[in-house]
């Protein structure tokens, strides 16, 4: 891929520019995993695919509430303040779930609300740090795309750290070893100076805030469905790999869907593309829908892992144009805040596309469950057809700075030239 402005190397070179990206990303790794990892411990203490995809939902809805009432956290008080405490408590959640197991079930309940609740905002945390560390355009463009696909190699290999880590020790030995790492990364980050010294610029106030933009409605809808996709391919995966051998298969075909986002963005992100960013993702959402449908096939190990690559594909390019298209559609002054609702729209509906599978893959295999995956993926275009009217590209774009800390998409996307803008 074409580095954008002055090239990953040179960005990378500026003082803590490596540690605050590492950290970050060591940081998510109990996030990037715990659907998997949930449900492996859950079916290891005898539980039924129903129940490890409503504990599973539990968690990923109650990150979905705590991501935004973080993140405002930490306009108010700073990053160390949040973020460290924050990662300690859904450690400790996490801790307190492998303990006692699934009895008693309402304790259980409550280990993954504390700790879905409370994992830190490190993403948004690290995209407000970026325009205070890198002191010119082309390096602040270069860390927006680095940061964009080095996110996706956490989906890649955090699977396979689960699964090693299971054959090694056990299932809880995993959910522990990976909110540990939790911490740590956390922990590089808020004892940085850019951590520390960063605060929040005052914001506009509104009671619906950037609720109030239709254009983001539509894409929070879509990227609903596009997130239960995911969620129900994450159970599906697990009841594949049992009636295919079992062992590693899972991680295989969750790392293979890794990749081929890696893939996707990396192509996506190399070149100029035509067109409004509105028209682009119905076309970006269109390729994921249709390439979610061969799973359906369920062949052998082989040929579903290249499924599996294939149905990523279009996963990073349809997510780093939503960005842009909410920064274009989010009210002056509430681009933080439409960011904070895009995550929670896609960890809400990750969470409901696991907890809905559950019962599906119970019922009809892992089949079933690709089915979900496919109906959910159907969803989210027909969400963006019918509500097109309300997603045309606006006749006047944000104009906010791209160097404001309240800006998550505060570079040119890349491959696009205008400004901050596509």
């Amino acid at each position: 891929m074409a580095a954008a402005g002055g090239g990953y190397v040179e960005m990378l070179k500026t003082r803590h520019a490596a540690r605050l990206l590492t950290g970050t990303l060591v940081g998510r790794l109990p996030n990037a995993t715990a659907a998997l990892a949930i449900v492996l411990f859950v079916r290891a203490e005898g539980g039924s695919f129903t129940l490890a995809g409503a504990l599973s939902a539990v968690y990923g809805v109650a990150n979905a509430v705590g991501q935004p009432l973080l993140g405002r956290a930490v306009d108010l008080y700073g990053q160390p303040r949040v973020i460290l405490p924050s990662a300690l408590l859904t450690a400790l959640g996490m801790g307190l779930f492998t303990m006692v197991g699934l009895d008693p079930l309402p304790l259980s309940y409550l280990a993954m609300i504390v700790a879905g609740l409370f994992a830190p905002p490190l993403e948004g945390g690290l995209r407000a740090l970026w325009p205070s560390v890198l002191k010119n355009e082309d390096d602040l463009h270069a860390a927006y795309s680095l940061d964009a696909i080095a996110q996706e190699l956490i989906y890649v290999v955090g699977p396979l750290i689960v699964t090693r880590i299971v054959a090694l020790w056990s299932e809880a030995a995993a959910l522990n070893a990976l909110h540990l790492m939790g911490v740590v990364g956390a922990l590089a980050v808020v004892t940085s100076p850019p951590s520390r010294k960063w605060r929040s610029a005052p914001r506009e106030a509104h009671w619906l805030g950037a609720l109030r933009s239709r254009g983001l409605l539509v894409l929070l809808g879509t990227f609903f469905f596009i997130g239960s996709a995911l969620g129900s391919i994450a159970v599906a995966a697990v009841s594949y790999g049992d009636g295919h051998g079992g062992g590693n298969v899972a991680s295989y075909l969750l790392s293979a869907l890794g990749v081929g986002a890696l893939i996707g963005g990396s192509v996506y992100g190399a070149r100029q593309w035509p067109g409004s960013p509105e028209q682009r993702l119905r076309v970006l959402v269109t390729g994921l829908a249709v390439l979610y449908v061969p799973l359906l096939l369920v062949p052998g190990v082989v040929a579903m892992t290249v499924l599996a690559g294939v149905a990523g594909l279009f996963l990073a390019p349809s997510l780093a144009c939503a960005f842009v298209v909410v920064d274009r559609h989010a009210p002056r002054g509430t681009v933080t805040e439409a960011f904070s609702w895009l995550v929670t729209s896609f960890g809400v509906g990750a969470a409901i596309g696991t907890a809905f599978v559950g019962p599906a893959v119970e019922y009809g295999g892992s089949t079933a469950g690709f089915v979900v995956a496919v109906g959910s993926g159907a969803a989210a275009l027909l969400v963006l057809l019918i509500a097109r009217g309300s997603l045309q590209a606006p006749a006047t774009v944000s104009t906010v700075v791209a160097r404001s800390e309240n800006d998550r998409n505060g570079a040119v996307e890349p491959g696009f030239s205008a400004g901050h803008q596509a």
